[in-house]
């Protein structure tokens, strides 16, 4: 089990501890309710940490990203970043990560903990470009600071102009007394705020500061659980739910970061996939009945004849009902299709939506 720098500090705010992607990480304090309205309405902070982060650079270093990336890496300009995702030859996905361009030949590639050793390895393998590649995982800590409170709590704390960094834009400055802070707009909640990227031996100076600044704004610490149903609210993948080494991104609804004016992994199969449009879809829906759709549970016709599979599901803490995603043939993918989630003995009604289910 890897720990975190701020472990200790976490267990002193009386934080459950969870195994997570081989990490001991923070799952809740005062409980997911209290913690999600906290970002929905003020400012909390995640401690993500356990995220992996690899520098790519060198003469090679976009030759290689766009090679593993299904997203066009040559629009990237400087203090920009980009989602995208690393297909395999399979149709599946081998992880979704987010690419930030910090200089000229320089890139940092954020991947998700469960799976920095099979990313690194992935990459490596396509490396024939001699793209220069630095794991600075163990050396990196993350907090995410979020909630529309989140830029006016932490303005002091940095002399760049932290309203000033539009979303998935970010800065390398000073933060909390701290230089060479990466400050990025790149959240996962859809309340607002901003990422901190910094060397573990800093981390809590800031973690520190940062609650210092906050005090007047309401401003909590927040577990993964809570992080989890905002995500959710929002209509976001979570890798190992809703995507997959089995899952297409096509299917997920990722279309939009498979480029096809370049050649990368599998471009061609998942071109031709897009074209006559996959069988299955991932959509997203709400219960119409009381009742919490949960990751594995069976999604059925009228009939009770499994359809597809719920593979994120949660109570919204914000809407006070059930809300789900799940892949559904394409027959049932239309908005305002009725589906059925198997809930125990129980099929509860269930309607398609658009995402993002919070609307702000």
């Amino acid at each position: 089990m890897k720990q975190i720098p701020l472990l200790s500090t976490h267990e002193a705010l009386g934080a459950k501890m969870v195994p997570y992607a081989g990490f001991n990480m923070p799952v809740q304090y005062e409980g997911v309710t209290i913690e999600h309205e906290t970002v929905r309405k003020a400012v909390g902070v995640f401690d993500v940490s356990h995220m992996g982060e690899f520098i790519i650079e060198g003469p090679h270093a976009l030759e290689l990203i766009q090679k593993v990336s299904s997203n066009d890496a040559s629009k990237l300009e400087i203090g920009k970043a980009q989602y995208t995702c690393l297909p395999n030859e399979d149709g599946g996905v081998v992880d979704d990560l987010i690419i930030y361009k910090l200089e000229d030949e320089k890139y940092l590639l954020v991947v998700n903990a469960s799976n920095i050793e099979k990313d690194w390895k992935w990459i490596s393998s396509k490396n024939d470009v001699g793209a220069k590649m630095t794991n600075l995982s163990d050396d990196y800590a993350l907090l995410a600071i979020q909630g529309p409170k989140a830029i006016e709590a932490m303005e002091p704390l940095s002399s760049h102009d932290l309203s000033a960094i539009k979303f998935y834009n970010f800065v390398v400055g000073d933060f909390a007394g701290v230089e060479g802070v990466i400050i990025s707009a790149t959240g996962y909640t859809g309340s607002g705020g901003f990422e901190i990227y910094c060397k573990n031996a800093d981390v809590k100076q800031i973690w520190d500061k940062v609650f210092e600044a906050g005090a007047d704004y309401g401003i909590k610490p927040i577990g993964l659980a809570a992080r989890d149903t905002l995500r959710l609210e929002m209509g976001y993948c979570l890798y190992g739910n809703d995507i997959d080494e089995t899952t297409s991104p096509i299917e997920a609804g990722l279309g939009w970061v498979c480029k096809f004016n370049k050649e990368f992994t599998n471009s061609e199969a998942l071109k031709a996939e897009k074209e006559r449009t996959p069988d299955n879809k991932l959509v997203a829906f709400t219960l119409d009945e009381r009742g919490i759709p949960r990751h594995g549970y069976d999604i059925v016709d009228s009939d009770g004849t499994k359809i597809g599979r719920v593979t994120s599901g949660t109570m919204s803490p914000s809407l006070g009902i059930g809300i789900g995603l799940g892949y559904v043939p394409q027959a049932f993918a239309k908005l305002d299709s009725k589906i059925y989630i198997q809930v125990r003995k129980k099929a509860i009604p269930a309607t398609v939506v658009k995402p993002p289910f919070y609307k702000g």
